[in-house]
C-alpha cells in the first residue's frame, strides 16, 4: 500500500539509481545538480533573495502573500506596529473563522474582528468577515497561484495541490515579512510522494492522507522536508481530492508541499474562479533528485481511522470494525499511560455494544473536511436515510459561502438536513475545541485535522476527557446512515458522481473588504479592552540560571499541551491573560511555579541574587562573570508538534521563561517561535527532574560568538552534574534576536 524508499532519481517519470544514470551517459555534474530538477527547487529559487540557491545552503525567502485568522492577526499586527509597520508590503488576508461564534469572553471576540477590519483599512489588507470562509479555503479560492509562495500563521497553510508552496509558521515570521525581511531557512530536503493507481469508491482523501501520515510520522521520514507529489496517480484524483490529501501533510511534520499541475483539473480550478492567469504547468525536470521516495498505491488504500490521541495512530477502519475488543483495548491502555491521571479512567472499550462500535458524534468540517466534493458525496450516502433519534449527532460545516451556496442549489444541503444532520456556516471550531465539543467519555469521529487529547475541548487536568478519531467524510456519512454504528463506506451502494462545482465570485465581492494598495495611513486602529501590547522583555544576560518549572517525559508534546486551544483562543490578544493557561492541560502547576521564579528574577533586579540561586552557584563551584538573570525553563522530550501558534512560546516568555530543553524539537516552526521570543532552544541527552537548577555560564558570549555548545551545571539538591547544552545551527539574525531578548527588541534596536 505505502512503501518508503531511499534517495532516488526521477528520470522521465521513472525512478532510477545513480548507476542507471551513469549507464545512460549522464556525467557527474549533471547527477550532482539533479536536485535542481524538482518543482520545489524552481519555486524556492524564484523566491530566494540570498546570493545562491544550493542544496544545504541558506535561503532568504520573500513570499507573495500571507494569511492569518482571528486568533493570530491581532498579535502579529501589534508586534509589527511596535516595530515600525507603515503599510502591508504584500497582500495580507485577515480571516475570521476561529473565534467567529463570539461565544466566549464577553465582547472580546468581536472586538478583535473590529480591530482586524480597521487594520485592513489602515495598512491595506484583505478582511474576510466571520462565516464567509475558513482561512485555507479562501486562500485557495482567491490567493493561490501556480509557482507562488504563501506564508500563514496557521499550521495547515498548505496549497500545494494548486501549485503553490505554502508554509505555516508562528506569528513572528509573518512580522518579518510585514517589515520587508526574509524567511530564513536551510535549503530543505525534498521527498517524492509517488502516487500510483486510482482510489476505490468509498475511499476518500482523508483515508489516503491518514495512510501516509501513519507510515511516515513516527520515523520522521519527511520532517521539515518538502513533500513533492508526482506520478501517474495524480491525474486520477479530482482537484479537491488532492487538496484534501495536501492539507493533511502538516501532520507529517513536513515543511511544505507541492504537486504537479500538468493536467486539466488544476487549470479548471482556476478557470471557474475567474483566475486562469494564475495557472501554469508545474512538473519536475526530465531529471530530478529526491532525498527519499514514498510510493503510494492508491488502489490498495482502504478506509482508515486515526484513533486517539494522534493523527499518526492509524488503523484500517475495517480492522477496528471486525476486532474492536483487541484494537480498542490496546489503544485504551496506551492512552491511559499517556494521560497518566489516576482520576481519569479513559475508556474506548465501553463503546463496544453487541460486538459493534457505537459512536456519539460525527463532524465534517474545516479546511480538510468541509470541501464541496466531501460534503456532496456525504449527502449522497445519506440520501433517503436518517442519522436516527439516539445519542449520535452529525454536524456539517461547508468551508466557504460559495461552497455552501452551490451545495444549496444542487440540493445537497437539503438532503443532509432531511437526514437529520446539522448544517452550519464556515467555522474552524470543531478542529480545535471551540465548537461541537464532545461530551465527557464520548467518541467523536471527525473529518478534521487533529485529534490530540487536549485539543477538541477536553480538559484532562479537570478530569474531562473525550475521544476524537479522524475519518473520511464518506465513512462518517456511512456511520451516520447506520445510526452511529462505526461503518466503512467501502463497497457501499451509492452514486458517487459529483457534478461540476459552480463558483459564484459575487458572494465575496459583496462582503470581503479588499484594501490591497489602498492603505489609509491616517485611519485609526480600533482597540477593544482586551487588546494589549506585549510586555517588556529584557535582553539576554551574560549568564542565565534556569529553574525547571515543568518536566514532560512523553514521547511527543503538542502545542495544544503547551498552550491549549478552545476557550483560550479568546485571550490571544492579551498576552498576560493568555499566559495564565500555559501548560494548564498538561502541567497545571506550571503557571504558579513560573510566576514564583519570575518573582525571584524581579527580586534579583532589586536586591541581588536570591539565596536559593546563590547557593546553587556556590555548590556548582562556578564564577559567573558579567550579568546574571534567573528564569524558568521547560524540559520536554520532543515538544512542538501541531499548531504554528507562537503563543506556545510567548506564554512561557511573558512568564519569565528563558529556554526550552529537549532531546529534539518536533517541528521547525516551534523552534522558530522560541527563537523569535528570545528563548534558547537547547538540546540535551540528560535526564532532567522538576526543580533542577541549570546554570548556563557565558551564554551570551557563545550566542554572540557563533557557538552552538554551552557549558552548564545542573544542581539537584546536593548533587552537581556537569553537562553541555547544544543548539542546532543559528543564523546571524537568530543569534541577534536571542541576544536582544526577542524579535520586538531586535527591530527596536535597528
Amino acid at each position: 500500500m505505502i512503501e518508503l524508499k531511499q534517495a532516488s532519481y526521477l528520470l522521465n517519470g521513472k525512478f532510477v539509481s545513480s548507476d542507471r544514470l551513469k549507464a545512460e551517459g549522464f556525467d557527474a555534474r549533471a547527477i550532482e545538480e539533479a536536485y535542481k530538477g524538482t518543482m520545489a527547487y524552481s519555486i524556492l529559487a524564484a523566491h530566494n533573495t540570498a546570493p545562491a540557491t544550493e542544496k544545504g545552503g541558506a535561503l532568504r525567502i520573500k513570499f507573495d502573500a500571507m494569511a492569518s485568522h482571528d486568533i493570530t492577526y491581532v498579535g502579529i499586527i501589534q508586534t509589527a506596529k511596535a516595530s515600525g509597520l507603515k503599510e502591508f508590503p504584500i497582500p495580507y488576508v485577515l480571516t475570521n473563522c476561529h473565534n467567529s461564534l463570539c461565544a466566549v469572553g464577553g465582547t472580546i471576540n468581536e472586538d478583535d474582528h473590529v480591530f482586524g477590519y480597521s487594520a485592513a483599512k489602515k495598512y491595506g489588507g484583505i478582511f474576510v468577515p466571520p462565516h464567509q470562509a475558513v482561512i485555507h479555503t479562501y486562500m485557495r479560492e482567491c490567493m493561490s497561484g501556480c509557482g507562488k509562495m504563501i506564508l500563514g500563521s496557521d499550521s495547515h497553510t498548505r496549497y500545494g495541490a494548486l501549485g503553490t508552496m505554502a508554509v505555516g509558521e508562528g506569528g513572528p515570521e509573518l512580522v518579518k515579512q510585514l517589515l520587508c525581511r526574509t524567511y530564513d531557512i536551510k535549503y530543505p530536503d525534498v521527498v517524492a510522494i509517488e502516487l500510483k493507481g486510482k482510489p476505490r469508491k468509498g475511499v476518500g482523501p482523508q483515508d489516503v492522507a491518514l495512510a501516509i501520515i501513519g507510515k511516515v510520522f513516527k520515523g520522521g521520514f519527511v520532517k521539515n522536508k518538502v513533500m513533492e507529489f508526482v506520478g501517474e496517480g495524480v491525474k486520477n484524483l479530482p482537484i479537491e481530492y488532492r487538496i484534501g490529501i495536501d492539507v493533511m501533510t502538516t501532520e507529517t511534520t513536513c515543511l511544505s508541499s507541492i504537486w504537479t499541475t500538468d493536467d486539466e483539473e488544476v487549470k479548471n480550478y482556476y478557470a471557474i474562479r475567474g483566475r486562469l492567469d494564475e495557472y501554469k504547468e508545474i512538473a519536475p525536470a526530465p531529471l530530478a533528485y529526491y532525498d527519499g521516495v514514498v510510493e503510494v498505491d492508491l488502489d490498495k488504500i482502504v478506509p482508515q481511522i486515526a484513533l486517539p490521541f494522534h493523527p499518526s495512530n492509524v488503523y484500517d477502519l475495517q480492522d477496528v470494525i471486525d476486532n474492536p475488543g483487541d484494537v480498542l483495548s490496546a489503544v485504551e491502555k496506551e492512552c491511559n499511560r499517556l494521560l497518566n491521571n489516576p482520576k481519569i479512567d479513559f475508556k474506548l472499550t465501553d463503546k463496544i455494544v453487541g460486538g459493534k462500535v457505537k459512536v456519539e458524534q460525527g463532524i465534517i468540517a474545516g479546511c480538510a473536511g468541509g470541501t464541496y466534493d466531501n460534503i456532496f458525496e456525504a449527502s449522497k450516502i445519506l440520501e433517503n436515510k436518517a442519522v436516527g433519534d439516539g445519542k449520535f449527532t452529525l454536524s456539517v460545516y461547508p468551508s466557504s459561502t460559495p461552497v455552501y451556496y452551490d451545495l444549496l442549489k444542487k440540493g445537497a444541503i437539503a438532503q443532509l438536513v432531511k437526514s437529520g444532520a446539522n448544517v452550519k456556516s464556515a467555522f474552524c471550531g470543531p478542529c480545535f475545541g471551540a465548537g461541537d465539543v464532545p461530551a465527557n467519555n464520548a467518541l467523536s469521529i471527525r473529518h478534521t485535522t487533529r485529534n490530540f487529547e487536549s485539543r477538541e475541548g477536553s480538559k484532562p487536568a479537570n478530569n474531562q476527557i473525550a475521544s476524537v478519531a479522524l475519518m473520511d467524510a464518506r465513512s462518517i456519512a456511512a456511520t451516520a446512515a447506520n445510526g452511529g454504528i462505526l461503518t466503512s463506506a467501502l463497497g457501499m451502494d451509492y452514486d458517487n458522481t459529483v457534478p461540476q462545482f459552480a463558483y459564484d465570485k459575487t458572494i465575496y465581492e459583496k462582503r470581503v473588504y479588499n484594501g490591497v494598495g489602498k492603505a489609509d495611513k491616517d485611519a485609526a486602529l480600533e482597540y477593544g479592552p482586551n487588546i494589549c501590547d506585549w510586555p517588556e522583555v529584557i535582553e539576554l544576560t551574560d549568564n542565565i540560571i534556569v529553574k525547571l518549572a515543568a518536566v514532560i517525559n512523553d514521547p511527543v508534546t503538542t502545542t495544544d499541551e503547551l498552550i491549549p486551544s478552545g476557550e483560550t483562543s479568546s485571550y490571544r490578544s492579551n498576552p498576560l491573560k493568555l499566559a495564565e493557561f500555559a501548560l494548564s492541560r498538561k502541567v497545571p502547576e506550571y503557571v504558579g511555579r513560573a510566576k514564583k521564579i519570575y518573582a525571584d528574577e524581579l527580586a534579583r533586579r532589586e536586591s541581588g541574587l536570591p539565596a536559593e540561586y546563590a547557593d546553587a552557584v556556590k555548590k556548582a563551584g562556578v564564577k559567573l562573570n558579567g550579568t546574571v538573570s534567573v528564569g524558568s525553563g521547560v524540559y520536554a522530550v520532543k515538544p512542538g508538534d501541531g499548531s504554528a501558534r507562537e503563543q506556545a512560546a510567548s506564554c512561557q516568555r511573558v512568564l519569565g521563561g528563558v529556554c526550552n530543553i529537549a532531546k529534539e524539537y518536533a517541528t521547525k516552526r516551534y523552534r522558530s517561535n522560541l527563537i523569535n521570543w528570545g528563548m534558547l532552544p537547547f538540546i540535551s541527552e540528560e535526564e532532567y527532574k522538576l526543580g533542577d537548577i541549570v546554570i548556563v555560564y557565558n551564554v551570551k558570549s557563545v550566542v554572540d560568538g557563533g557557538g552552538c555548545e554551552f557549558d552548564a551545571k545542573i544542581v539537584r539538591g546536593g548533587e552537581v552534574i556537569d553537562t553541555k547544552l547544544k543548539v542546532d545551527a543559528l543564523t546571524d539574525d537568530e543569534r541577534e534576536i536571542i541576544s536582544r531578548g526577542c524579535l520586538i527588541n531586535y527591530y527596536k534596536a535597528q
